[in-house]
């Protein structure tokens, strides 16, 4: 596993943990923690893409990053 692979697990495992624990009802989709691990967890797979130079999941990624960052601004 290269350093770069590890970064996206990192980044996909985090999405994919707030994912998880939302179908679960144990955090809430507007919870501060959900809005977090969505941010971080599309940010680090979004870097990772740009690491391998995959530009569609640098754009999917992206962007749910850039949605994550609304649902913050607008929780705060």
């Amino acid at each position: 596993m290269t350093q770069t692979d590890l970064i996206g697990f990192i980044g996909v495992t985090t999405l994919l943990v707030a994912y998880f624990l939302n179908l679960r009802d144990i955090i809430k989709k507007d919870s501060l923690i959900y809005l977090l691990l969505n941010i971080s967890g599309a940010g680090i797979a979004c870097f990772a893409s740009v690491l391998l130079k995959y530009f569609p999941f640098v754009i999917l990624e992206g962007c749910w990053t850039i949605v994550s960052a609304f649902g913050l601004i607008t929780y705060f």
